[in-house]
């Protein structure tokens, strides 16, 4: 399954951390709401399953859903820090108003 954020499609959204892979990518963390998945965080990671089972934001996520955060995940096998920041970007600048996390 997969789901477009921005103008990139995302494997998932999951939600148990057993579907990620500890593998450089994007990683949005999303909420449910009235059937629609609302964004309430984007970040990257060298290892997204790490990053996001360790994550220190993870409060807020909870705080701005009141249903289970899911996550989905763009990997980004051939990118570096710098190219993975430039695509959280993006996706920060198409969304207006996230509510966990800036950069």
């Amino acid at each position: 399954m997969s789901i477009r954020i921005g103008n990139y499609e995302f494997d998932g959204p999951y939600s148990s951390l057993e579907n990620l892979e500890d593998r450089s990518g994007i990683y949005s963390i999303l909420c449910q709401r009235n059937g629609e998945y609302n964004l309430i965080d984007v970040g990257e990671s060298a290892t997204v399953k790490t990053r996001v089972a360790n994550h220190e934001r993870n409060i807020c996520w909870r705080r701005n859903c009141q249903s289970t955060p899911v996550v989905a995940v763009y990997y980004t096998p051939n990118l570096q820090q710098q190219g993975r920041m430039a695509i959280e970007q993006k996706i920060r600048g198409y969304y207006n108003g996230i509510p966990c996390g800036e950069r």
